[in-house]
């Protein structure tokens, strides 16, 4: 139970992350730390899917059905 408490939470802060780097991104010029932010942005988006994806495969398991 304590795994899958500590995967919320990284789930969570992941999205936060996401959400912050995304609110960043707003900005209009294209300049090298734009491109750097964008690309920063994408790598939390994959970060966090690969992180829901762990949290359905325990969530899976726990329930039997892995």
């Amino acid at each position: 139970m304590m795994n899958y408490m500590k995967l919320t939470q990284n789930v969570g802060a992941a999205l936060i992350v996401s959400a912050l780097l995304a609110t960043a991104a707003g900005c209009e010029n294209k300049g090298p730390a734009q491109k750097a932010g964008t690309a920063v942005d994408n790598a939390a988006d994959k970060a966090g899917q690969q992180i829901e994806k762990a949290g359905n495969n325990i969530q899976d398991a726990a329930r039997g059905n892995k």
